[in-house]
């Protein structure tokens, strides 16, 4: 079994949101939700050496008007499912901007 590396944010408050990406995508958007409440999203970068992390992480910075360094890969950074924890905004507008968002 494998150790996972964790990064806890003491005293800060915040929200995470799963997502589901698919690099090589024609533009960043973001599809929809699945069954699950994951959130899937397009994103152009291919998926080498964590260029699809970055862009995704710029692509959300853009869609909820946050600096990017308040948000992080917390989870998944290999792989197609990630969490990604938003610091300073609270799940219910980090809801609401998802759901505008939706193309």
């Amino acid at each position: 079994m494998t150790q996972r590396d964790y990064k806890l944010h003491n005293g800060k408050k915040g929200a995470a949101i799963a997502v589901r990406v698919t690099p090589r995508a024609p533009k960043n958007q973001i599809i929809g939700a699945l069954q699950d409440g994951t959130i899937k999203i397009h994103i152009t970068a291919v998926s080498n050496e964590g260029q699809a992390n970055q862009e995704l992480i710029e692509f959300l910075s853009s869609v909820l008007g946050v600096p990017k360094d308040r948000l992080e890969v917390v989870a998944g950074n290999m792989g197609r499912d990630k969490l990604v924890s938003v610091l300073d905004m609270d799940s219910e507008t980090l809801h609401k901007k998802i759901v505008e968002s939706i193309e």
